[in-house]
């Protein structure tokens, strides 16, 4: 679990982390800032994402990994972004509670 704390910034290791990619595309659904951050695990590229919102004057965040996996980071990147629309459409700010 610790690669995922070094994945999303909370470990010593910044915001990279076991095989980070960074952001590798961002959209806006529905008021909500979808950023895909698929990173590097056994030869394929593991979803991920951030939804973000200003709620407030706050910035919220909501960080997913998904089991899914892709050759190419451009396809993990792709379906993170669907991945978070669908969080957004199913939960929308409840995420963030």
């Amino acid at each position: 679990m610790s690669f995922l704390k070094s994945l999303f910034g909370f470990g010593s290791g910044g915001t990279g982390g076991k095989g980070a990619a960074g952001v590798a595309k961002e959209v806006e659904h529905a008021g909500f800032h979808i950023a895909a951050v698929p990173y590097a695990e056994q030869g394929q590229y593991q979803v991920a994402g951030v939804i973000s919102k200003l709620v407030g004057g706050e910035k919220k965040e909501h960080r997913f990994v998904r089991a899914d996996r892709f050759a190419s980071l451009e396809e993990a990147a792709d379906f993170a972004l669907l991945k978070g629309r669908q969080i957004i459409d199913q939960q929308g700010e409840r995420i963030f509670g």
